[in-house]
């Protein structure tokens, strides 16, 4: 083994050489150069990304070879891509895990065998950075790295997500220079790196020299506080530097205008004073950012500036002056083929999705971001809350009182808590997206968290500081007044409204992580923002989480999918709770995420008196108007449009009301439902959205009853010509029906529905039964235990008698009684069904249910009707909500409508198969073949409609999408549902609220089949 000195387990070692840390920047030449913000074009810049060599050690005690000499041979070494995670290079394993350390819990020591990587490269340097200092910058390394530059040792570091710096002047020479780097994948720092995700190791961010004048700006601070209101502000530029030095700068609008200039001689340290007067503030809405260029000898450091105020007053949290609501996303650093190395157009992909999608606050689970995400976010316009590289989840697995603080409350870990914190704030202090500072995450809350707080509440006092892990669950919290905000995770409404309504509560609420967004999910977002917006006291929160963390894969078939814990033969891990953001790890939308795009919309439209076309909308925004809207609307009778228009909202200031009315004149002969549908769009094109892009929708409906004189007076009802008597015939356990253009049979055993038919079209494959079984959603994670343990899955029909009558319009009906119930178990439900069949080929079922008695069932995933139509039934139309799935709690983001789509596009894909793509509320649907010949169905009270080519059983059983594809049936497995349990967040967030789950005693069904050649009707 190569001589380490093992920096590694010692605690009182975070680093050697390093620089303090410092604001990021990056020195430029001139202010045109600066204003690029392109790194290449600074002559005292050059990248170290590319090609090095590398070598993989399972141990570093195996590591042998004086690898950093610069005569070692490394030719035969294999060649990585720098950055990058060695783990998506084939290198060490892959694994995934939420709360477990993946090493024993015995801090500070990690595994003698502890993965190494060795890195080498030449560099040239540039004969005219000859005279100045040279530094090296490693801006992510997981999880600590030994530095040589030309045989000599020249540093170390730890702390994977920040900067390391270092001023390698005295190791270089002119020309062709060798540096070499050995990471390792565990040290003490890893037991406070415990985050949430995927284990990633190696030099994961950009690694680059910056030449520096010998006298040089080493720090500066931008500083702000405004007079008058915000009439005036001043704005004051604290700058370190290295020795005497003459410092100016100016002040740049958006236009490049300089209107504000200052200089000073700096020795150490000095300050520049602005005045500016009216100045333009920035928000998330209105992202306004000045440009302060600061100059020192032959430098030029550009920083963004934003007038912004944040403050925490009266339990409210306020910015420039406006109680404002954070509409915010957890998102973690990941890309599906490059881990944890996050490409430039990757971060913009994400942030253009979140502003489509009326997100404004980022949180940054659970670590700062690459710097050029807080750039990017400075730009777009994001609340930003900075997050410390900070979670030691799995100190507390031992389960012993209070050792979720252990590392807290130790003093030998002080100065690591510090480091993270300090390191955080100095690189991003001059970003005006920061509005809040977070100690980190799930780290128990003790006395080393209150020296974090502390540090930042001395360094910089403008922005509050939150950390959730000292909420009230922790019994005998130490003292609280260093944090600003309270912060919850996962509370559920009551919670939430409950601490609102609680007058010894005087801080503001932010739920840092709320609504859980795994799978099928979430199905509360509405329910919380209902409450939110009612509170001053709740500030909003983060919706954990954005992207799902799929890794890019294939099967040994060379079918591509996406991979969760597991997958890998890594052990310990967490399966597919990885798999749990808004979007998949391409960025494609889940429906959860149009779900909270209308929840947050920053427009809210309501009716006033609608049939006289009074409405009144309500501007959400805090800082702007709504004159960069256009809103156009509809109104549909039936499903046919009547009149539309456009209508003018310019000048409806933020927060603000007003009344207006709509110029729409219905004529009185026309009665029905008429549907008012407003569309509010972007008038022109922005930095993330194209002219015309929908902010949001609402829609408004209201019925005139009387008969009508243009249009059927039943649109949901498809008339047929008079037909003559049924005939029946009874043959063994068949019964069959016929009619004039029409055959159904009924099992009399069962009771059920075996064949429907009309003009020789089969229109069943199996016969009929009742389902209360879904595949479950992650949500459900906790409800299925209790489901399974009932035998919900394997519940099956009893039928106890079935007959039937002729009644008097020449129809008949048939009676059975049935139950539902598992082996082992009692029975789950009884009821009665009445099937009535008329003279026309219609399909009556009514249904009465009764959950037995004395039983105390978890609530039911769903009640209802399940058929299997043949091969070829693969067009869909439904009138109901649309277009894509919704469930009685989430159902915010469909729209009123008929739609036409087909079996697949019914299907909702998550890449842990579950239940999917269900339209809740629907009228009617038919699923027929392409000709239009198929099955109408209808129930006067709406229905739950899903359609598939997977059973519940196929969906429940698969463990990943591309298992599916050896499942898909030819048949069409149709569930016509009395009602189905809502989604929640209960993978991790409350239980479903009871109001969303099927939890009636007793209850009654009534649904209307109608063979259809659709086509003709």
């Amino acid at each position: 083994m190569i001589r380490l000195n093992r920096y590694w387990e010692n605690l009182t070692v975070l680093q050697v050489n390093r620089e303090a840390p410092r604001a990021s920047y990056i020195p430029y030449a001139g202010d045109v150069s600066a204003k690029s913000g392109k790194r290449g074009k600074s002559p005292f810049y050059q990248t170290l990304n590319g090609t090095w060599k590398f070598r993989y050690y399972s141990s570093v005690l195996n590591v042998d070879e004086p690898f950093y000499k610069e005569t070692a041979d490394t030719s035969g070494w294999d060649d990585l891509i720098v950055p990058s995670c060695w783990q998506v290079n084939g290198y060490d394993q892959l694994q995934y895990t939420n709360i477990d350390y993946p090493f024993p819990n015995d801090p500070p020591f990690v595994p003698n065998d502890n993965p190494a990587g060795l890195y080498v490269r030449d560099f040239n340097v540039a004969d005219c950075w000859e005279g100045k200092d040279k530094y090296i910058v490693f801006e992510g390394v997981n999880s600590c790295f030994y530095l040589w530059l030309n045989g000599q040792f020249a540093g170390y570091s730890q702390g994977s997500r920040m900067p390391a710096e270092f001023n390698v002047s005295s190791f270089l020479k002119p020309g062709k220079n060798r540096v070499a780097v050995i990471v390792l994948k565990w040290c003490d720092g890893s037991y406070l790196e415990d985050q949430d995700s995927w284990r990633y190791s190696g030099i994961f961010r950009d690694v680059y020299m910056l030449a520096r004048d010998r006298v040089h700006i080493r720090d500066v601070f931008n500083k702000q506080k405004f007079e008058d209101g915000f009439r005036k502000a001043v704005l004051t530029t604290e700058i370190e530097t290295n020795g005497h030095l003459n410092a100016c700068a100016d002040l740049k609008d958006a236009a490049g205008k300089v209107v504000a200039s200052a200089k000073a001689v700096v020795e150490g340290k000095g300050t520049l004073r602005f005045e500016l007067d009216y100045p333009n503030m920035w928000s998330a809405e209105a992202p306004y950012l000045y440009e302060l260029y600061v100059r020192g000898g032959a430098e030029v450091l550009r920083f963004p500036v934003g007038f912004r105020q944040v403050t925490v007053e009266g339990g409210v949290f306020w910015i420039n002056g406006q109680a404002v609501k954070l509409k915010g996303v957890n998102r973690h650093d990941f890309h599906p083929e490059l881990g944890q190395t996050i490409p430039v157009t990757h971060m913009i992909k994400d942030l253009v999705l979140m502003k489509k999608h009326n997100v404004n606050t980022i949180r940054t689970s659970h670590y700062p971001n690459d710097t050029r995400f807080m750039d990017l976010c400075n730009e777009y316009g994001f609340y930003v809350v900075d997050e410390a590289d900070l979670e030691c989840h799995g100190i507390g697995n031992d389960h012993i009182e209070g050792s979720s603080h252990t590392l807290s409350r130790d003093p030998n870990w002080k100065a690591a808590f510090i480091d993270r914190a300090a390191r955080m704030v100095e690189r991003d202090k001059n970003h005006p997206c920061v509005v809040m500072w977070s100690l980190g995450n799930e780290a128990g809350y003790e006395a080393n968290h209150i020296a974090m707080a502390e540090w930042i509440r001395e360094r910089d006092p403008s922005v509050p500081v939150h950390y959730e892990g000292a909420a009230p669950h922790y019994k005998g919290s130490p003292r609280v007044e260093c944090l600003d905000l309270e912060s919850r995770m996962y509370a559920s409404v009551q919670e939430i409204e409950a601490y609102a309504k609680d007058e010894n509560n005087i801080k503001p609420l932010f739920l840092c992580e709320y609504s859980h967004a795994m799978g099928n999910g979430p199905g509360d977002l509405k329910d919380y923002w209902d409450v939110i917006y009612r509170y001053p006291k709740l500030i909003g929160g983060c919706v954990w989480e954005w992207n799902d963390h799929g890794i890019a894969t294939e099967t040994k078939d060379g079918t591509p999918f996406f991979a969760y814990g597991g997958d890998f033969g890594d052990k310990p891990n967490d399966g597919n709770f990885c798999i749990d953001g808004l979007v998949t790890p391409d960025r494609k939308p889940h429906t959860g995420l149009l779900e909270l795009k209308k929840v947050l919309a920053p427009i809210r439209i309501e009716g006033h008196d609608i049939e006289a076309g009074q409405i009144k909308v309500t501007n959400l925004y805090d800082f702007i108007d709504l004159s960069h809207l256009s809103v156009i609307w509809k109104v549909e009778l039936d499903s046919r449009l009547m009149q539309q228009g456009q209508l003018d909202v310019d000048g409806i200031m933020p927060q603000n009301t007003r009344l207006m009315t709509l110029p729409f004149t219905l004529p009185e002969k026309f009665y029905g439902r008429y549907v008012l549908t407003f569309s509010i769009v972007l008038k022109e094109e922005t930095r993330w959205a194209e002219a015309g892009h929908e902010i949001s929708f609402e829609q408004m409906e209201w019925s005139c009853n009387e008969p009508s004189l243009a249009f059927d007076d039943d649109v949901r009802h498809i008339s047929v010509k008079p037909s003559p008597a049924l005939q029946t015939e009874e043959t063994g356990r068949w019964l069959t029906v016929e009619g004039f253009d029409f055959r159904h049979v009924f099992d009399m055993e069962l009771g059920t529905l075996r064949q429907i038919s009309r003009n020789g079209v089969n229109m069943l494959d199996v016969s009929s039964e009742f389902a209360i079984w879904r595949a479950p959603t992650d949500n459900d994670m906790h409800a299925k235990g209790k489901w399974l343990a009932e035998g919900y899955d394997r519940a099956a029909m009893k039928t106890y008698d079935c007959d039937w009558i002729k009644i008097e319009d020449g129809g008949i009906e048939l009676r059975s009684r049935f139950s539902l119930g598992a082996d082992s178990r009692a029975s789950i439900l009884a009821g009665e069904a009445r099937w009535k069949v008329n003279v026309s080929g219609e399909l009556s079922l009514h249904l009465n249910v009764k959950v037995q008695e004395g039983q105390p069932y978890p609530y039911l995933p769903r009640f209802g009707l399940r058929l299997t139509m043949p091969s070829g039934m693969e067009e869909v139309e439904y009138s109901g909500f649309g277009p894509h799935e919704s469930y009685i709690d989430k159902r915010q983001s469909v729209r009123r409508g008929q739609f036409l789509t087909t079996v697949d596009g019914m299907f909702e894909n998550y890449i842990m198969p579950q239940e999917n793509g269900s339209r809740y509320g629907t009228e009617w649907a038919v699923v027929s073949n392409a000709q239009g010949m198929g099955l109408r169905f209808s129930a006067p009270d709406g229905f739950s409609f899903n359609v598939s080519h997977f059973s519940p059983e196929d969906l429940t059983e698969a463990k990943h999408d591309w298992e599916l594809a050896k499942k898909k049936r030819k048949e069409t497995i149709v569930h016509l549902d009395y009602k189905m349990s809502g989604v929640g967040s209960n993978s991790c967030g409350p239980e479903l609220a009871e109001p969303y789950r099927l939890n009636e005693k007793e209850f009654q069904y009534e649904l209307c089949l109608m063979p259809v050649f659709k086509e003709d009707e």
